[in-house]
This record gives structure tokens, C-alpha cells and sequence, in this order.
């Protein structure tokens, strides 16, 4: 079970700037210590870089060094790709610019833009700059943003550059199971134990639930399939909700008790990180879907395939015996996930416990944008064996 906050449930806040500008820097300051390479040698910086902080104020963050925007070697074009892909999971973005600063860092401000993430523009190397003021003012009225002088070698300007950063985190807390429980409700929570969940842990999606109804002052309950029927009995009384692994819908909504609400795992996730409302709409989809069709199923994690592994296994197992064992499903895991959707007719994404927020709503942008359903594990799952109307989605 982790120790500290995970990666997903953490504040991303990425760097992006020139070679040479300050960024590994700047990150090394904010961090308190060394964790990035700082070198006078362009292209020190060649992959992301992240490190996990607290920020008073703020929480849990993870902060992402990038490599220099202006690295137009061979390989830099690579890195480049790589660079775009941290705006997909980027909550606050920080724009360091020099005196020397170019249409690389507003093409990234208005990518920011565009994608409505909070972003703050920063001059660094003020110790070195000539004609402070007017560089400054060059900066704010081509990008309309408000700037931040730092210096990321002395450290002037980081309280400020530190204060701004809070003040972009304005969304408030959210809760998995919001909505479905308050203080002092029981909840069954039915955990199938597979080789999913690799012995003496439990998955995350099951660790991050619980520990948020004991915060919330719930009192859960765990079990597996097999136990429910007396997990029930010993409680004497009616749970207010039922979560449960989607795999196991038909088996517990066949024992689930008048008076108890029923949900998946997958499904709170999806409210969670995602937009339940376009993955309930997403699974209409589904009747149009023929033999010829092509699906892609998307996973976060990056996991060696199990036996009756969910998203690799068992979904493409109940679709094939739906609608015949021609159809075409791709699957792919962790940062992989196509640019163009349009050959597909569906996109079915899994919980995304191992996403940030902003990171699985890139995801359904993109599908929204050209115009492809999608959907989520769970959803799709009670869909299939027929039990989507007698679930709580919301």
C-alpha cells in the first residue's frame, strides 16, 4: 500500500521553456533540492522529469521539468512529442521565459489556452537581464498575462512565483463518492481478490475508496463474492451502498438487499476523473456495433496481461460474444492512446486510477472533437450483462 499521496491524485504543474532558460533550475528550487541536472550544455533536460512536493497552500503536487522547446535536433523532435503530451496531464503550467525568449513559448500559452489550463508566465535570470522593464512589458502584452520575475539561482521571486501557484488551484476538492454516501453510512465494499491484485496489497481504486470513507467518517465494510451472503447477515441491517468490482455486477446485484444502493468501482472513477455523464451516453453506441466494427479499449496502466485480465481479457471476450468474433478491438496501455480516433466506433477507457483529472479529460476532448463515443469500463460492463439501468451511475 503507498506510503505518500499517488502520482494521480497530485497537482501537476509542468515547466516548459527554452534551452538554457532556468527550468531545471527553477525546478530544483522549488523542490528544495537537487533532483533535475542543471547544465550550461543544451539539451541536459531530454526526457520529463518529475518530482512529488508539498506546497503550503496547495497540497500534493508533482512537479514536470520538460526539455527545452527549442531543441530542433533529430532526437529533440522526439522529445518535443513528448513534451506535448505533459499538456495532456498539465493542471497549472509555468512559462519560463529569458530575454531571449521566442513564438515557441506563446505557441505553448496559447496551447494553454486553447486547452483552458491555468498558466503563469515567468522571467527568469532577472540577475542578468538588461532593461528588466522592458522585456517584461514585451512579454505581458503579447501573451495578456500577468508576469512573475524570478531569478531560479538566487531565489528572488520564488515566494512570489510560490504564491502564484496556489492562487491557480481555484477547483474544489472532489470526492469519489460523492453523492453516494454521508457520515455514518455502512458500505460493503465486494473486492475480488484475482491476480490483479498482487498478494498482500489491494488495487488502488480499492485503497483510495476506502481510505476516503474512513476520512469522510463512513463505516466500510470488506468482502469478497463469496462472503457477501454473510457479510449481510453479520451486519443485521441494510448497507446504504454497495460498491463492488464491475466484474463482479451480476453476482452481487443478485444478493444486493432492497434498500441499498449499487455501484462499481470503475463507475466512481469515472465520475471521479472523468465525464460520466458522455460515458453513459457514449455506451449508446453500442447498438450500432456489428462484426465489422473497430473498437479501442485504453487502459492507464502499463501491467503484464493477467489470466481474466479485465480490459485485455474479459471485455474483449463479452463484445466478440455480442456481436461475433470478427470484431476488430485494439488495445492499448499507459501513455499510449491515438491522435486520430475516427477509424474507431467506440473508445472504451478504463477507471484511470493511474491518471490525474486533467490527463483522462484530454482523452474525452479528443474523442468528443472527432467525433467518437466513449465510454468507461464500468459503464459499458453493466451495459453488457444488462444491469446498467440498476446501477447508480450518478
Amino acid at each position: 500500500m503507498a506510503l505518500t499521496t499517488p502520482t494521480s491524485e497530485r497537482v501537476h504543474i509542468s515547466l516548459f521553456g527554452r534551452t538554457n532558460a532556468g527550468k531545471s533550475t527553477l525546478m530544483n528550487r522549488l523542490v528544495g533540492f537537487d533532483v533535475a541536472i542543471v547544465s550550461p550544455v543544451a539539451g541536459t533536460t531530454t526526457d520529463p522529469v518529475q518530482k512529488a512536493i508539498e506546497i503550503n497552500g496547495l497540497g500534493a503536487a508533482v512537479i514536470v521539468d520538460t526539455p527545452g522547446l527549442d531543441d530542433f535536433t533529430l532526437l529533440g523532435s522526439e522529445r518535443m512529442a513528448r513534451t506535448a503530451k505533459v499538456l495532456d496531464k498539465t493542471d497549472i503550467a509555468v512559462v519560463l521565459f529569458t530575454d531571449k525568449g521566442g513564438d515557441a513559448e506563446y505557441s505553448v500559452i496559447e496551447e494553454c489556452r486553447v486547452r483552458e489550463i491555468p498558466t503563469i508566465v515567468v522571467l527568469n535570470q532577472i540577475d542578468r537581464v538588461d532593461a528588466k522593464g522592458e522585456v517584461v512589458e514585451n512579454i505581458r502584452e503579447r501573451s495578456k498575462l500577468k508576469i512573475v520575475c524570478v531569478s531560479a539561482l538566487t531565489g528572488e521571486g520564488i515566494d512570489e512565483l510560490r504564491a502564484a501557484i496556489v492562487a491557480c488551484r481555484t477547483e474544489e476538492e472532489r470526492y469519489i463518492t460523492e453523492g453516494f454516501c454521508k457520515s455514518g453510512d455502512r458500505v460493503l465494499l465486494v473486492m475480488p481478490q484475482d491476480k490483479a491484485a498482487p498478494k498482500g496489497r489491494l488495487i488502488q481504486p480499492q485503497v483510495q475508496t476506502i481510505r476516503e470513507l474512513l476520512d469522510r467518517s463512513c463505516i466500510p465494510i470488506c468482502c469478497t463474492p463469496d462472503r457477501m451472503a454473510e457479510a449481510l447477515a453479520a451486519l443485521g441491517s441494510v448497507p446504504e451502498l454497495i460498491i463492488t468490482d464491475s466484474q463482479a455486477f451480476n453476482e452481487v446485484y443478485s444478493l444486493k438487499p432492497e434498500g441499498s444502493t449499487l455501484t462499481s468501482f470503475s463507475i466512481l472513477f469515472a465520475r471521479y476523473k472523468g465525464d460520466i455523464h458522455l460515458f453513459t451516453e457514449g455506451v449508446k453506441a453500442l447498438k450500432n456495433i456489428t462484426e465489422s466494427s473497430r473498437i479501442l479499449i485504453a487502459e492507464a496502466c502499463t501491467h503484464t496481461p493477467q489470466n481474466e485480465d479485465i480490459g485485455r481479457v474479459k471485455l474483449p471476450r463479452l463484445l466478440r460474444k455480442k456481436f461475433g468474433e470478427g470484431l476488430t478491438i485494439d488495445i492499448v496501455g499507459g501513455a499510449e492512446y491515438p491522435e486520430d480516433l475516427t477509424i474507431y466506433d467506440l473508445v472504451i477507457h478504463c477507471g484511470a486510477c493511474m491518471f490525474n483529472r486533467r490527463h483522462v479529460l484530454s482523452r474525452i476532448e479528443r474523442a468528443r472533437k472527432q467525433g467518437v463515443a466513449i465510454t468507461n469500463y464500468g459503464v459499458i460492463l453493466a451495459a453488457l450483462t444488462g444491469i446498467l439501468d440498476r446501477v447508480r451511475t450518478n
